[in-house]
């Protein structure tokens, strides 16, 4: 029997290339996304899309009745949707900050609770939270972002240990930059709160190096598409993947660089 996945955010990126690689697989996928139309090639190939808005609470059960429904059973849930609200901490507005948890964590968390007592009774099942190296990094004006990962990484250890025991696996991956629509979403919220005031010429040293970081030597979805696959057949999948070798090579890096270090090096980084 072919095993049954659900990926939120699967109009474009990295939930797009995620299903088009598990369907390759022949995988049963599911595929949520506010922008329904833009998965019309998924539907070709054999996905079932929905809309699917993660902040919503009629949206989330509604998705997970019809998996349910139609499926009869879920073997592992890929939380993908999520956003980056760029701007300086200053300047950012509450509401925008409360919107990237509400995106970020509590609707993947609330999926999850969703569907937990299905996978329990089911005997196991996967869930795959899409983090970022920047749940495991500070940077300027990602300060939101930033923190909404972070979270992220502590409540899927938390939610890793407490499922263990029901032959449930929880898994991260931690991708760095790739290319995909992320860093337009963060580029125009970054400019829209921060492009003009005391933080701009800060702020215009940072898009340069944005672009350049996103649309340089970055790969493409397929890349973390592979890694989340590679989790899901997995005997014993690590708790965590970063994706790239050069994220892994940052997160390694920043663990042994002295906080005073890091700083120096990234305010120079910046200097005009």
């Amino acid at each position: 029997m072919a095993k049954t996945v659900l990926i939120t955010g699967a109009s474009a990126g990295i939930g797009y290339s995620a299903a088009e690689l598990l369907l390759a697989r022949g995988y049963k996928v599911y595929a949520g996304a506010r922008r329904v139309e833009r998965m019309a090639p998924l539907a070709a190939l054999g996905a079932r899309t929905f809309a699917l808005d993660v902040t919503d609470e009629a949206s989330v059960k509604a998705a997970v009745e019809l998996v349910l429904r139609d499926a009869g059973r879920l073997d592992a849930l890929v939380n993908n949707a999520g956003y980056g609200a760029h701007g300086t901490a200053e300047e950012v507005p509450l509401a925008e900050a409360r919107r990237q948890f509400d995106v970020n964590l509590f609707g993947p968390a609330r999926l999850t609770q969703l569907l937990l007592p299905h996978m329990r009774a089911a005997g196991g099942g996967t869930i795959i939270n899409i983090s970022s190296i920047a749940g495991k990094l500070g940077m300027p004006t990602g300060g939101w972002y930033h923190a909404s990962k972070h979270a992220l990484e502590a409540w899927s250890d938390a939610l890793r240990l407490e499922t263990a025991q029901f032959g449930i696996r929880v898994v991260l991956v931690e991708p760095g930059p790739i290319k995909t629509e992320w860093d337009d979403t963060a580029l125009v919220n970054l400019r829209k709160y921060s492009g003009s005031g005391p933080y701009a010429p800060m702020v215009g040293r940072i898009i340069e190096k944005f672009r350049a970081g996103y649309r340089g030597g970055a790969p493409g979805p397929q890349a973390v598409a592979q890694v989340i696959l590679k989790a899901l057949e997995a005997r014993s999948p690590a708790a965590r993947y970063a994706v790239p070798f050069k994220a892994a090579a940052m997160l390694l890096v920043k663990r042994l660089t002295p906080d005073a270090l890091y700083d120096w090096v990234i305010r120079t980084a910046l200097k005009a």
